[in-house]
C-alpha cells in the first residue's frame, strides 16, 4: 500500500493525542501520526520505512512482547519504559502493542509519555474539584444572600426608629457588614453569569491589565512584555479574560510587595503559540500560551496545590477568590491555568485554544 493511501486509511489517528506507530510484519514502520512526530522529534518522512529498532534498542525484548501479543490476539502494555528521541533525550513512556490485520499492516504501537499521563490526571482532578467547589459556593451564596437582605433591611428600619443618634453607630456597623458580605456573595456568583463571546486579541487584554496594574501599584514595579505579535484573534469574553489575567497579575504583585517592596519588582507577560498541545483530554492543533511571571518569594510547595481553591489565601487580608475566579473564567474558554513556583520565580501559565467551539453571541452586532 502506498504511503498516501495508507495515511488516508489511518487519517483518524492524526487527531489522537497519543503517539501512534503502525508497522508491517517485518517490523518496518509504515505510518507515524503527528503526536508521535512531536514526541520523538522526527517527521513522518524520516521515520517511514525504518525498522522499529529506531525506537526500541532492545529489539529482542520488543520481539518477545510482540510475539506474546499476537499469540493471545490481545493488546500488550508495558509501563515505565525508557526510550530516546532524536535529541538523545530519555523519555519515560508506557506503550501498548495491538495486533491488526489490514493488508500488509501487522501491528500498532501506542505511546503515552508518563509525565503527560500525570499532568492529564492532575488536570482532571483540578477540573472535578473546581466544578464541585463552584457548585458548592453558588448554592452557599444564594442561601446567604436572602437573609442578608432581611438583616440589612431590619437594621435600616431600626435606625429610623432610634431617637439617640449615638446608637445609630451600631446599626451602621450591621449595614456596612451586610454590604460587605453582599459584595462577597456577588463575587462568588460572578462566574455563573453568561459570558459574552466575541473576537478577542490577547495583547489588547494584556495591555489593559498592564495599565490597570501600573495605575494601582508603586512606581518601582516594572512590567516586561514579550509578545508574539503573530498570534491570531480568538473567540472569548474580553472582560472576563481581563479580570482573570488581572487577578493573577495582582496576586504576583502583592506577593512581591510582601517580600521586599524596596527592590525592583518585575512582572513579565510572555505570549507564545503552542501546537499539538493536550489538555482537558483533548488535543488542540493550536493554542495561545500566556506566562505571567513574577520575581516574588514563591509559593510554598504545600500550598501550591490549593491556590485555586476558593476562600483559600496565604495573605491575612486576602479573600481567596482571585485565583479561583481566574480559573473559572479560563475554564469557560475551554482553557487551563497552572502554576509552577520556586523562590524568586513564580509562573502562572494560561493556555487558550485558538480553535474552539465557542461562538459569538447572536445579540452582539
Amino acid at each position: 500500500m502506498k504511503s498516501g493511501l495508507m495515511k488516508n486509511y489511518l487519517k483518524g489517528m492524526e487527531y489522537l493525542a497519543t503517539a501512534i506507530l503502525v508497522c508491517d510484519k517485518d517490523l518496518i514502520i509504515q505510518y507515524i501520526n503527528p503526536s508521535a512526530e512531536v514526541l520523538f522529534e522526527l517527521s513522518h518522512d524520516h521515520v517511514v520505512n525504518e525498522n522499529i529498532s529506531l525506537f526500541f534498542e532492545d529489539i529482542k525484548f520488543f520481539k518477545g512482547v510482540l510475539s506474546r501479543s499476537k499469540s493471545k490476539q490481545s493488546s500488550y502494555r508495558e509501563h515505565e519504559y525508557f526510550i530516546k528521541n532524536k535529541q538523545n533525550k530519555t523519555i519515560c513512556v508506557s506503550f501498548t502493542i495491538t495486533p491488526i490485520e489490514y493488508e500488509k499492516l501487522d501491528f500498532i504501537v501506542e505511546f503515552i509519555q508518563m509525565d503527560q499521563q500525570l499532568r492529564v490526571a492532575r488536570e482532571e482532578r483540578m477540573f472535578i474539584q473546581q466544578q464541585a467547589n463552584s457548585e458548592l459556593l453558588r448554592n452557599l451564596a444564594h442561601e446567604i444572600r436572602n437573609p442578608l437582605g432581611g438583616l440589612r433591611g431590619a437594621a435600616q428600619l431600626l435606625e429610623k426608629e432610634l431617637k439617640e443618634h449615638s446608637l445609630k453607630e451600631y446599626t451602621q456597623v450591621i449595614i456596612n457588614e451586610a454590604d460587605r458580605l453582599q459584595n462577597l456573595m456577588n463575587k462568588l456568583l460572578t462566574p455563573h453569569q453568561l459570558p459574552v463571546y466575541k473576537k478577542t486579541n490577547i495583547h489588547e487584554v494584556l495591555e489593559r491589565v498592564r495599565s490597570l496594574i501600573l495605575s494601582e501599584f508603586p512606581v518601582n514595579l516594572k512590567v516586561v512584555r514579550d509578545y508574539d505579535v503573530s498570534l491570531p484573534e480568538f473567540i472569548g469574553d474580553r472582560e472576563k479574560l481581563i479580570q482573570a489575567v488581572l487577578n493573577v497579575a495582582k496576586n504576583g504583585v502583592q506577593a512581591m510587595l510582601s517580600d521586599n517592596p524596596k527592590e525592583t519588582m518585575n512582572l513579565q507577560f510572555i505570549t507564545r503559540a503552542e501546537s499539538q498541545i493536550v489538555f482537558h483530554k483533548k488535543k488542540h492543533t493550536t493554542a495561545i500560551r500566556l506566562d505571567i511571571i513574577d520575581n516574588g518569594p514563591g509559593i510554598n510547595s504545600e500550598f501550591l496545590d490549593k491556590i485555586f481553591y476558593p476562600l483559600v489565601s496565604s495573605r491575612e487580608s486576602g479573600s481567596g477568590l482571585g485565583l479561583s475566579l481566574a480559573q473559572n473564567f479560563i475554564t469557560q474558554h475551554n482553557g487551563m491555568i497552572d502554576c509552577a513556583s520556586s523562590p524568586g520565580k513564580t509562573t502562572f501559565s494560561i493556555i487558550l485554544p485558538i480553535e474552539n467551539k465557542l461562538k459569538i453571541n447572536e445579540v452582539i452586532k
